[in-house]
């Protein structure tokens, strides 16, 4: 549970407060005007009933048709962004007998980079590294078990050390060439998981690993407003999480509803985004933690809870690149700035005006970075140094 998590739950309720003042208001204002009001004088009921119907048609509008009206407040017009393809795609069974959708892009000679999506997305958040990068490298995307096209276990459990396994699955589709690994968030977590599970593939297929905007535990120790999340775990947020999954269809409802009023766009607008997210950005990360099921986010909060890495950290031999954003809440850059200092020899880039979703709103910058980085470690010829941000 993340604070953005835990905007997402209070514009949610707000939303629905909205929505039911709206009928409230629709609803006694047809009553008077159908019965009227014994107390009131008959010369003004009539006046008293069109305010209470307008205020309660117009709110009941924004209610469903608000996410046309906030991100216009929120976000830039910006440039048209890459459209959101499907690649070569194939399906894997994981270890633990989950569903993997993993898809594929660029040459097939091309140096190899694995990217593995934050929680609650899918793997089409790489949609502008694959315009970036597929030119030149072998691109190779999955999503999460339970997120996207691919499917939980039978078992419907969810741990850090599963999606590890998971990861080694998919970096078969490599086909024994060298890969850098690339995970945002959760990602991050899975890549440094892998490289404490699996040390022998570090060095050897591995040949370096891009973590961004991760933590290295669990994630309400690194979160914006730390304390007051942590303080409200267990009384409040853990019990919150049990009845997501206990009433997934339910909070589905209620997440869609917050979709549709706008409300779901405030609190990822602020809880994800630097100053420069674009109102197409806003809308596809939005869409993305809306359409994945509640129930399955909620296990994937829970399998963070209890995940912690640190002493692991001084055992990853391999190159690593550290990037942050300074403006993040969801991980603060002082989570990364400590697995820097822990992993032998591993850089750290400080992302200014980034968000928690930089690599998707700062993508040039971002892309540029990772490309250098792999270019270097898969002895491959550098590119370009990264363009400064705006």
């Amino acid at each position: 549970m993340t604070f953005l998590h835990l905007l997402r739950r209070l514009f949610g309720l707000f939303s629905l407060l909205l929505l039911a003042l709206a009928v409230y208001l629709i609803w006694t204002g047809y009553q008077r005007a159908d019965v009227g009001d014994p107390g009131l004088d008959p010369s003004l009921a009539g006046e008293g009933d069109e305010t209470r119907l307008w205020l309660g048609w117009g709110l009941l509008a924004l209610s469903f048709l608000g996410r046309f009206v906030w991100p216009l407040l929120l976000a830039k017009g910006g440039g048209k962004a890459p459209p959101i393809e499907r690649g070569e795609a194939r399906d894997l069974i994981g270890a633990d007998g989950s569903e993997l959708r993993v898809e594929t892009f660029g040459p097939k000679d091309g140096p190899v980079l694995i990217l593995t999506h934050g929680w609650g997305l899918d793997s089409t958040v790489w949609r502008y590294a694959r315009a970036h990068l597929a030119d030149r490298f072998r691109l190779i995307v999955w999503d999460l078990p339970g997120l996207g096209k691919s499917k939980l276990p039978p078992d419907h459990r969810i741990q850090l050390e599963r999606f590890a396994e998971d990861l080694r699955t998919v970096i078969g589709v490599a086909e024994g060439k060298p890969v850098v690994l690339v995970g945002h968030s959760i990602g991050g977590m899975t890549l440094q998981t892998l490289a404490g599970l699996r040390p022998e593939l570090m060095g050897d297929q591995v040949k370096g690993l891009v973590l961004l905007n991760t933590t290295h535990l669990r994630p309400i120790r690194t979160t914006a407003l730390s304390g007051l999340v942590q303080a409200l775990w267990p009384v409040l947020l853990a019990p919150l999480l049990k009845l997501q999954i206990w009433l997934s269809p339910l909070f589905h409802l209620m997440a869609w509803q917050s979709y549709l009023s706008g409300q779901a766009h405030i609190a990822v607008r602020i809880g994800g985004f630097g100053r420069h997210v674009t109102r197409q950005q806003l809308e596809h990360v939005t869409l993305l933690s809306t359409k994945n099921s509640p129930g399955v986010q909620a296990k994937g909060d829970f399998a963070m809870m209890d995940w912690d890495v640190t002493r692991k950290l001084p055992d990853i031999r391999v190159p690593t690149l550290v990037v942050v954003g300074d403006r993040d809440l969801v991980t603060r850059p002082d989570a990364g700035e400590t697995i820097a200092k822990a992993i032998p020899g591993a850089r750290l880039q400080r992302m200014e005006g980034c968000g928690h979703m930089g690599f998707y709103e700062y993508s040039d910058a971002y892309d540029a970075t990772i490309a250098n980085f792999a270019s270097e470690v898969l002895a491959d010829q550098p590119v370009a140094a990264s363009p400064p941000l705006a």
